[in-house]
């Protein structure tokens, strides 16, 4: 069994973990404030949903991908001298900051106040997902 291949699972099954959670907690963001004045019982639901999704899915999958990631690095299954991982490491750097955005928009909506409309965590949700055509573009076309 080679442990490179094993690695790679590993992380691309992180990859997959991380990722749903980047595009479902923008989408609880928008419910958040665009229901935050018709229904505010449901509120304490959706802070719920919002914290436990980044604290025991998200960011324990961004780690773990991050780890993952880092492991294939050293066991020297990147090739630096082309472009390909250069761009995901630019897009994973983003897609990293992203995540952290989105934490702090969580607190900043826990506190009431978040001054990002409805709209705005709509065009932020197609955030990730641009940022993963670049990943996956670079990483099986290796241009």
């Amino acid at each position: 069994m080679d442990p490179y291949l094993w690695v790679k699972a590993l992380h691309v099954i992180s990859v997959i973990a991380w990722m749903a959670g980047l595009f479902y907690l923008p989408r609880l963001f928008v419910y958040h404030v665009e229901r935050r004045e018709e229904v505010p019982a449901m509120l304490p639901v959706l802070e719920i949903m919002e914290r436990r999704l980044l604290r025991g899915i998200m960011t324990p999958a961004l780690v773990a991908t991050w780890v993952f990631g880092l492991a294939m690095i050293w066991m020297g299954g990147v090739d630096w001298s082309t472009a390909w991982p250069w761009v995901k490491a630019a897009a994973v750097l983003v897609m990293t900051w992203f995540h952290f955005w989105c934490a702090g928009q969580r607190k900043a909506l826990a506190e009431g106040r978040s001054a990002v409309t409805g709209r705005g965590y709509r065009m932020m949700n197609e955030v990730p997902t641009l940022l993963l055509i670049v990943i996956v573009v670079s990483v099986i076309v290796k241009f």
